[in-house]
């Protein structure tokens, strides 16, 4: 049995895809198999948009506050059909809808996506976790190479244009204080608000 959606604090989480294109050195996925108490999250597939919605009608969502896309991969890597279900959530509740994502979107699809969020998506959380592309690239190790870290900022600066709510995040245990400091006003410079999250976040 396959876990597509599961529970977090107040919000049903989604796990669409495996995929990622990075190998974050803090990544939750080399210490087990799930998060948060849930079942196991590695798909033996990945479902399909009518599998994802019909899980989410396993749960009464005026019993949450926000549905999120985020489970043991990249949600972005389906950007087609993550926009897709949120339209069926969209026709069904007002409840906000998240992605949390690397934010490399429009190097994993080879075009710019910020604007295909419009409507569907209420806030987007990138994940920032450092100060240069330098950092980045040892701390985050994408796939598509030392361009990511400005690729990751400008995707953020769309979405500034798109959704009403960006944020980036840094992970508290891979950076300082005076690091956080710099995220920070890295964030303003692109119009997002950080947000420091404990590693188990």
């Amino acid at each position: 049995m396959m876990t597509i959606t599961y529970p977090v604090k107040k919000g049903i989480y989604i796990n669409m895809t495996n995929r990622c294109p990075c190998a974050c050195t803090f990544c939750l996925r080399q210490n087990g198999d799930s998060v948060y108490g849930s079942d196991p999250l590695w798909l033996e597939r990945e479902p399909t948009i009518e599998e994802v919605c019909a899980d989410i009608d396993k749960w009464d969502l005026k019993n949450y506050e926000e549905i999120v896309f985020c489970g043991y991969g990249e949600p972005t890597e389906r950007l087609d059909d993550l926009l897709e279900v949120a339209k069926y959530i969209k026709s069904k509740s007002d409840i906000k809808i998240r992605i949390n994502t690397n934010g490399l979107c429009d190097l994993i699809h080879g075009e710019k996506t910020a604007h295909k969020l419009k409507g569907l998506i209420d806030t987007v959380s990138i994940s920032l976790n450092a100060t240069n592309k330098e950092d980045y690239l040892k701390t985050v190790r994408p796939k598509f190479g030392i361009d990511s870290y400005e690729a990751m900022l400008n995707f953020t600066k769309d979405c500034t244009n798109y959704v009403p709510n960006v944020i980036m995040t840094v992970v508290d245990v891979v950076t300082s204080p005076e690091e956080q400091e710099l995220c920070r006003k890295i964030c303003e410079s692109v119009g997002a608000t950080l947000r420091i999250r404990p590693y188990e976040d």
